[in-house]
């Protein structure tokens, strides 16, 4: 993932994300249908879909589907590549060198803060095109590893195996899973 912005770019490589099914999906925004709020995951794929959650954090999904159908993935954690330092100013917090990185990006609220993502200016924009601010992408980075397990922080459908995460890679969120 990268943000440019005032002549400064953040980048960081994604670690985990949990997939939404749609209007199947009982834990999905989608699941009670189209809304005003949740229009973005009902495609086309691509598409920043920013909620804001518990009164202070905001999340970034990207929509899956074509049009018409609902699906997205929430960025959970991602590894800081570049832009450490902004990163830390946008977080509010001091870093006492790499041991604390995970600090900046382990978490949707903590990688949204990181990267100034907002609902105002990021959602709906094109994830893809790289001709907007926040762009993802493929870092050639080959990735080995990836463990599924079920979805975290949330109560309906908590079971199904729906989060993917890099094993091993310490800036994943919540409980780790280190190795197989």
């Amino acid at each position: 993932m990268r943000h440019e912005e005032h002549g400064s770019t953040l980048s960081a490589r994604i670690v985990e994300v949990e997939a939404y099914l749609g209007e199947r999906d009982p834990a999905a925004h989608a699941a009670a249908g189209k809304t005003l709020r949740n229009a973005v995951i009902f495609g086309p794929p691509g598409y920043a879909y920013v909620y804001f959650i518990y009164g202070n954090h905001f999340c970034l999904n990207v929509s899956c589907e074509r049009e018409g159908l609902a699906g997205c993935v929430l960025f959970r954690a991602l590894e800081p590549i570049t832009g450490i330092e902004e990163m830390a100013r946008a977080r509010g917090i001091e870093l006492h060198g790499p041991k604390d990185w995970r600090k900046l990006t382990s978490g949707p609220g903590r990688l949204c803060e990181a990267f100034g993502i907002t609902r105002v200016r990021d959602n709906g924009m094109d994830l893809t095109a790289g001709a907007g601010s926040l762009w993802i992408g493929d870092d050639g980075y080959s990735a080995r590893g990836i463990v599924a397990t079920p979805r975290i922080g949330i109560v309906k459908a908590a079971d199904k195996p729906l989060r993917y995460l890099l094993g091993g890679n310490r800036f994943v969120s919540g409980v780790k899973l280190l190795s197989r």
